[in-house]
């Protein structure tokens, strides 16, 4: 059977249409309609039903799409097997990261990973810890590093580090005075939140849950999805935001931000996570090794 016709069903089961799968496989839509229609005929079942502008999968396209994960799982260990067995790292590392490690963490270690292994084509992906997650499910990341520990039952997660966060204000704002703050204090100043979504906002969230605060109590004047937007509304001095220390690092030294420490600490796991049971290959889990060591020495 060919693998080929495996791709193209693929994409179309996992979109739903047709016209994205034939933009995502470099493909013509009648292309793709015709390589359906083919593994159709094959197998002799019909694997979509179409009506009113839509499709979705039937009983039996459901069937084979489990197959097809599978089998296409099988061909990428099979090219990642012979690799290894010539020595080559090569080919292409789909990563997923959160919106902070992608800005402030990753770009070094990409760049230190591809300086090693340049025939390794990376790729980023960058989205909330939520998104990254999903897409892993999904299958169409190779690797995902995002904040705290997700609860999906589909992924495998491996803790990398941790990371310690801290709240921020301009200079001129009251909180800069404090040598550190409690979520008591902090119910009531002007907070400035990360999106629902977000790694940041869900141990935040969970930080004042534990000293018995309603985070919908607080005092939040706006939600952003840019940690460098919210940087930018602190510095005016509308509120104080929560943020990785490694975000604030650079205004702390030039004086533009304050850090103020979180009394108790408000720690967290930054997580690697990968599709379950699937084959990891040399390429990540050589990444991962090496990820593991400079992410580690990046937040000391």
């Amino acid at each position: 059977m060919s693998d080929r016709r495996m791709q193209v069903f693929h994409a179309v089961a996992k979109h739903l249409s047709f016209t994205k799968a034939a933009e995502a496989l470099f493909m013509t839509q009648p292309a793709v309609t015709f390589q359906v229609k083919q593994l159709e005929d094959q197998l002799n079942v019909r694997l979509f039903d179409r009506g009113h502008g839509r499709i979705s999968l039937t009983p039996a396209g459901e069937v084979v799409l489990d197959y097809a994960r599978r089998l296409l799982d099988l061909y990428d260990e099979l090219g990642m097997r012979l690799d290894e067995m010539t020595g080559q790292m090569r080919g292409s590392l789909v990563i997923g990261a959160s919106t902070t490690i992608a800005a402030f963490m990753l770009p070094r270690v990409l760049g230190e990973f591809n300086a090693l292994y340049p025939q390794v084509r990376t790729r980023l992906i960058v989205a909330n810890s939520e998104s990254i997650g999903a897409r892993i499910v999904e299958r169409t990341l190779d690797i995902g590093l995002i904040e705290g520990l997700p609860h999906l039952p589909d992924l495998e997660c491996e803790p990398c580090c941790e990371d310690e966060l801290l709240a921020i204000c301009a200079p001129d704002y009251p909180l800069a005075e404090l040598s550190q703050a409690t979520p008591q204090l902090l119910r009531d100043y002007e907070f400035i939140s990360r999106e629902p979504g977000s790694g940041t906002r869900e141990v935040t969230d969970n930080y004042f849950r534990a000293a018995g605060i309603d985070p919908a109590s607080l005092k939040t004047v706006m939600e952003l999805g840019s940690p460098e937007a919210l940087k930018g509304l602190v510095e005016s001095g509308l509120g104080y935001a929560i943020v990785s220390r490694v975000v604030c690092e650079k205004e702390r030294r030039l004086g533009s931000l304050v850090t103020v420490p979180l009394q108790p600490r408000l720690k967290r796991n930054l997580s690697l996570v990968f599709p379950k049971d699937r084959f990891r290959s040399h390429m990540v889990t050589t990444f991962v090794a090496f990820a593991q060591q400079k992410l580690r020495e990046f937040v000391l």
